[in-house]
């Protein structure tokens, strides 16, 4: 990944190649240095036995976006080593946006945060947040 390409273009070509993310149906929204919007439309099949977007899907989502985040800003490929998320009300909507942005980046480490709003009747609630850990994964030469 370049750093001086287009982050949108990358992060939508990069989401359409993931076989889990087509599947859940994540949208690159918008893309910059250190910043990710991803989008959600509900569905059913994502959802738990109340209802509620599984909270499976919710850290997925957060993860997914955190690591776009960080990639935007690297140009290099990331992988999460820890993440935590915060589950602060049911996730009930029409539409989940996931917004991502790097708090730090260092050489080898990315810590990012992470908001996930529910959009319901046009009112927009904050559902859960997030925090990933994330490691510069290196190329691998040539053989």
């Amino acid at each position: 990944m370049s750093a001086t390409a287009d982050p949108l273009s990358l992060l939508r070509n990069i989401n359409d190649r993931a076989a889990f993310n087509r599947w859940c149906g994540f949208e690159v929204q918008s893309a910059a240095a250190g910043e990710v919007e991803l989008a959600l439309p509900w569905r059913s099949e994502l959802g738990q036995y109340n209802g509620f977007l599984h909270a499976g899907v919710v850290g997925a989502l957060i993860d997914t976006a955190c690591g776009f985040a960080a990639a935007t800003q690297l140009g290099a490929r990331v992988l999460a080593s820890h993440f935590a998320v915060n589950c602060l009300r049911p996730a009930v909507g029409e539409r989940f946006v996931a917004k991502a942005r790097v708090v730090r980046a260092g050489k080898q480490q990315v810590f990012t945060h992470c908001e996930l709003y529910a959009l319901e009747d046009g009112q927009e609630k904050l559902v859960a947040t997030g925090e990933t850990l994330l490691c510069v994964v290196p190329e691998q030469p040539a053989a």
